[in-house]
Parts: C-alpha cells; structure tokens; sequence
C-alpha cells in the first residue's frame, strides 16, 4: 500500500509572528532559514516604529503648545473663541491702561455778572438819565390793588428849603441837597404829598435822612382839583432815602381833621405812596443798568 505526500501548501515561518512554524522537509534534505532576509526585515521594521513614536511626539508637542498659547490668551482677558494664539496679542505698552492723563481745562464761558442799579443811582455822575416830577410820577393816575388815587399839582424847584417846615429846610441845606420834587395824590378825601429831596452823593442823602426828625416835614402841595391840606391839622409824615435820594411825605383829610392812630384810611395811602416811590426811585437805577449793560 502506498502513501501519498501531506497535502496543501507548506506554511511561511515568521520569527515575528506567534505560532507560525519553521519548515521542516518530511523527507531527509533539510532546508537552512535565510538569516540575511530575516535581518532585512527586522531592520525595516524597527525603522517604521521609531518613525512613529517621533511623530506621534511632535504631535503631542504641537497640542501642547496650542492648549498652553489658549491658555496664554485666556489669562490675559482674550476672547476664548478667537483663536487667536498669544504672538498676536498685543506689546504690554499697547494696552490701555486705567489711569488717565490731567482733565482739559477750558476758559470760563460765563456772562459777566449784571450791572448794580444802585450804583447808577448812587451818584449825579452815573445817574444822567431825565430828571422831572414827571419821570418820577408819570400818569394822571396811580391804582394800587383796588384803590385808585388821582394825581394832583406837581412842583420843581432848586431851593430846597422854600418847600420844606421846622427842622427839614436847615438839614436840606447843610447837606447839599440841589433840587426838591413835589407832587400830590388823592383818595376819597385823603391826600399825600410826596417830596423828594436830591443829592449829589448817596451819602449825603442817608447823613440828611438820619438827621430828620418827627418835626422835618415837606410842604404839602395843594392844587389841581386838591384842596388845601395839613395847613394846621395834625397829619402824618415819614422820611426815608434810596441812592441819592431822599423822600418825605405828609398826609392828612383834605376837610382838615386831625389824623389819629384809627385813622387807617390814612396811613394805607402813605404806605403806598411810599413804596410806589422808593419803586420809582429803584426802576431808575434798574433802567440805566440795562442801557449801559446793552451799549457793552
């Protein structure tokens, strides 16, 4: 009986590879491995390795310097979603910074503050404006709230002391006073005479006023449709002064009664027509400050 030979191909031995076997010839020739081209092999072989373990590293390098330039950019206050990697940040110089320069400064823009009307009235030199009874008391009337008084006369004169009483004509002189104005209104049978007395200073107008006293009295002036008042009655009278100006009145009932303290009729009259003057007196100041702040 005769055998045949094992068939299939004979399996490759590869020193590399588990399990795989060397050749062997059934018969008696054996064959000897070709230790050259094994060496060949194992050579190419650790070349493909270190191959990769070099560029594998570079790789890990290359994310390493990625993570630590995001890194870099998130710690100085960069935005996390650019991208950006640190060389395009800017130089430390070119950041702002939280200091600032000094403020700027800037020239006053300001109007200049008014012109005092006081000091146009508080001596001849500034207060050149007209000057006449009727500037001072325009009108034929004067309505203060509900009371309506009719103007009456009115006087101008340069010697002062022929239109005052008692003590006044001596205080007008000794203190320069250059010109009286007189004018009168009336109410339901009470009349005021208003007289103003004008200096050339200020001063000398408050030096005359502190020297009046209860007997310093301007003449009341009758007239125009006013009958004689305060001729020998017992009237009210007052002094006062604004600039250079002094003002005096006297107010009485134009049938001659005595004035009393219950007399209110009376003293209501003098009151307005006292600060309807000291008005008259400030508007005059007011009016030439204003021309002379419009003229520059």
């Amino acid at each position: 009986m005769s055998f045949g030979q094992q068939g299939g191909p004979q399996s490759q031995w590869d020193p590399w590879k588990p399990h795989s076997q060397q050749p062997w010839n059934s018969g008696g020739d054996s064959q000897t491995p070709d230790w050259a081209a094994l060496a060949e092999a194992s050579e190419s072989r650790n070349k493909r390795r270190r191959l990769l373990l070099i560029g594998g590293g570079a790789l890990a390098t290359v994310g390493v310097a990625a993570a630590v330039a995001v890194a870099v950019v998130s710690a100085n206050g960069g935005d996390e979603t650019s991208g950006k990697p640190s060389a395009q940040l800017p130089a430390t110089a070119e950041i702002p910074s939280g200091s600032t320069g000094p403020a700027p400064s800037f020239e006053p823009t300001s109007a200049p503050p008014p012109l005092d009307p006081n000091d146009f009235i508080a001596s001849a030199k500034k207060d050149t404006a007209p000057l006449s009874p009727e500037t001072l008391f325009p009108g034929t009337r004067l309505t203060v709230g509900e009371t309506v008084y009719k103007k009456g006369a009115t006087a101008d004169t340069e010697d002062c002391s022929s239109a005052a009483l008692k003590t006044l004509p001596k205080i007008l002189d000794a203190n320069g006073c250059t010109r009286l104005m007189r004018v009168t209104y009336v109410h339901d049978g009470v009349a005021v005479t208003v007289g103003v007395a004008v200096f050339d200073t200020a001063a000398q107008a408050t030096k005359a006023k502190s020297q009046t006293d209860d007997k310093s009295i301007v003449k009341a002036l009758a007239g125009k449709g006013v009958k004689p008042f305060c001729s020998g009655a017992v009237c009210r009278t007052t002094r006062n002064a604004n600039g250079r100006y002094a003002y005096f009145t006297v107010t009485g009932f134009t049938n001659g009664k005595d004035v009393t303290t219950k007399d209110t009729e009376v003293f209501s009259a003098d009151d307005d027509l006292q600060t309807f003057t000291f008005n008259q007196i400030r508007r005059r100041g007011e009016a030439q400050a204003s021309a002379a702040a419009q003229a520059g």
